[in-house]
């Protein structure tokens, strides 16, 4: 993460929303990815994949009362429950156990690389276990050799109750009803959606 200076916040004169600017320490290296997802393999060096555990891990040990506004939303149970069943209403128990502080927007263009940073941390704050991962495997869904090694980095997580959730959650953002056929993270969300309806079937 890097430094962070001061901050400023005040409220529109003319429209109901409150601004916030943050001064932090200025980071050079290049983002991952120009966009949230990626479409070909960045070959992120070993030093890379030890910074994000060094720091997801981190995080979630903090304590804060803050909560997470993924896409700009706070994150809640009936986020997560409307979210999943607007694509998959066939799950059944949504309920998330494990809440711990996540960045909640670690998209491919948020990290960089080959030195590792995260950035933009506007929306931080308590989320369900595993939304990080979760994010940032779904972005790289297009990649699936990159997907894996997010998974098997983040495997704690993903592999939680919380995780999968957060894993069904992110695919059903890209495969529910504002899905584009041209998205190439939709068919593999597709895909790792039925297997995660499954498993969470049989827990």
């Amino acid at each position: 993460m890097p430094r962070w200076c001061t901050g400023l916040t005040w409220r529109d004169e003319d429209e109901p929303v409150m601004w916030r600017a943050d001064e932090t320490e200025l980071v050079t290296a290049p983002p991952v990815g120009q966009a949230a997802l990626v479409v070909e393999d960045p070959q992120l060096p070993e030093a890379w994949w030890s910074g994000l555990n060094t720091s997801l891990d981190a995080l979630a040990a903090q304590d804060t009362p803050r909560i997470a506004t993924p896409d700009t939303e706070s994150i809640t149970q009936g986020l997560v429950d409307a979210t999943i069943r607007s694509a998959f209403p066939e799950a059944t128990d949504l309920t998330i156990h494990e809440w711990a502080p996540a960045h909640a927007d670690l998209t491919w263009a948020n990290v960089t690389g080959p030195d590792f940073c995260i950035i933009d941390w506007e929306d931080w704050g308590t989320a369900p276990r595993g939304l990080d991962a979760a994010t940032l495997w779904g972005n790289a869904l297009a990649v699936p050799a990159l997907a894996e090694r997010v998974w098997r980095e983040r495997r704690p997580d993903l592999e939680s109750k919380s995780g999968r959730l957060m894993a069904l959650f992110f695919c059903a953002k890209v495969a529910g009803p504002y899905a584009h056929e041209a998205d190439p993270r939709l068919e593999p969300a597709r895909k790792e959606a039925a297997q995660l309806l499954s498993e969470l079937r049989s827990d």
